[in-house]
């Protein structure tokens, strides 16, 4: 049920991608800007089975999701879109509201409310708001593909360098896992890790990063500094991990190049992926 609960709202966030789907939802909050208040309600109650199924139901969590979702449309109804960001950002950032879950739960809760996150900034942004540049949409050629492997063609040598100079990697080895579990990882990674972390980090923040201050080196490298210090509470170094953060700031640095010059945020997904999964089987 946890599998197929979260493959429901993988799906819902992939639908998306189709022009016809996407339209009818731009359409439909055009002609009607107030249902975009529905979203909280129906994310909400969606998170609430999700609760359910874990066995972690209570009034409490409920509630504290709802006041999650409403805040970023308020923050967008009234003309804050960084500020609605930042709302739905910063709490999964931190795991505000962890301790309202019992800890078996708490893991698929996390995947549960990222998957909620996503999908409220996509109605917001894509949906609601129809911000430009987010380039929410599948690779328009060859082309998108191609950047993003001439994109680890050149980071991921640096990163390997630098991750073994800080100590953050250490040296390379062969792969121990079976080659059915390297190839499965490929789609768990870009649909799981990846893909959203570039919604939110290229489609979203860099993006109106850019809106704002042009497609600049300056935004380039501001967008990935915020990148890079998402990451000083992860591990496996002691928090805050500001290894993590140089290696993060350098692959965003990437990441952002290759958003800013293909036609789709797959693009830089697909680079994203190849990162992670080169890190996670290599090293």
């Amino acid at each position: 049920m946890r599998i197929a609960f979260l493959a429901g709202l993988l799906g819902v966030v992939l639908a998306l991608f189709a022009p016809s789907l996407r339209g009818g939802l731009q359409n439909l909050l055009k002609a009607r800007r107030g249902l975009v208040w529905l979203a909280p309600m129906i994310l909400t109650a969606l998170f609430t089975a999700a609760s359910a199924i874990a066995g972690a139901f209570s009034f409490a969590l409920t509630g504290a999701v709802l006041i999650y979702t409403l805040l970023p449309v308020a923050a967008v109804w009234a003309g804050y879109d960084f500020a609605a960001i930042l709302l739905l950002w910063l709490p999964i950032e931190f795991a505000a509201g962890a301790a309202l879950a019992p800890v078996p739960a708490r893991g698929f809760l996390h995947s549960a409310v990222y998957g909620v996150a996503i999908l409220l900034g996509l109605v917001l942004f894509l949906g609601f708001r129809r911000l430009p540049g987010m380039k929410y949409n599948v690779p328009g050629s060859w082309r998108d593909v191609r950047l993003a492997l001439a994109g680890f063609v050149v980071v991921a040598p640096l990163l390997v360098v630098m991750g073994m100079a800080i100590g953050f990697i250490p040296g390379p080895h062969w792969p121990v896992q079976p080659a059915d579990k390297m190839f499965a990882a490929v789609g768990i990674i870009f649909a799981g890790t990846a893909l959203p972390e570039e919604i939110l980090f290229r489609a979203l923040i860099q993006n109106m990063l850019m809106q704002r201050l042009g497609s600049t080196t300056r935004t380039l490298l501001l967008a990935s500094v915020i990148f890079g210090a998402a990451h000083l509470d992860n591990g496996p170094q002691a928090v805050p991990n500001w290894r993590y953060m140089i290696e993060a700031t350098i692959a965003g640095v990437a990441y952002g190049k290759v958003f800013q010059k293909s036609s789709s945020v797959c693009s830089s997904a697909i680079l994203h992926m190849m990162v992670d999964w080169t890190k996670h089987f290599f090293f």
